[in-house]
């Protein structure tokens, strides 16, 4: 799974997830992009999985970017256990994804294929997504 080798703290408080992706809204890589249209916390499993259905789909032809990485860490408290005692240890980690980010990007494969395989990584995803393509954009990049 994707995680941070390092990070200063252990242990983050929630925050928020008010607005529109401040970066990577637009697609810098690929020809292709899967976009999300709400905000949301993507754990590292959904990544992966998503990475794999489109890879599988792809048959590993062209090139797939991973645009988010999961940089959050998740605590979480064992079952059963009483109130209090401090917060819990690190269970997993999570990316937070604004609406607007570009999630993923492909680049040498056809068009076709290419949306089916979004629509399969979106399934896996618990934010809804739309795809996009560098032609449609219109000059913007």
């Amino acid at each position: 799974m994707l995680m941070p080798k390092r990070v200063k703290y252990r242990k983050q408080q929630k925050g928020r997830m008010r607005g529109r992706a401040r970066s990577g809204f637009m697609l810098a890589f690929g020809e292709y992009g899967l976009k999300a249209v709400e905000s949301g916390l993507v754990t590292d499993r959904q990544i992966e999985a998503a990475r794999v259905a489109i890879n599988r789909h792809m048959k590993r032809v062209g090139k797939l970017w991973c645009r988010i990485f999961p940089d959050k860490p998740i605590t979480k408290k064992p079952a059963e256990v009483r109130m209090g005692g401090g917060k819990g240890a690190p269970d997993h980690w999570s990316a937070i994804v604004k609406r607007g980010r570009v999630m993923f990007e492909v680049s040498g494969c056809p068009e076709a294929v290419v949306m089916e395989a979004f629509k399969l990584a979106g399934d896996k995803l618990p934010v809804s997504s739309k795809s996009l393509k560098r032609s449609d954009l219109g000059g913007l990049s």
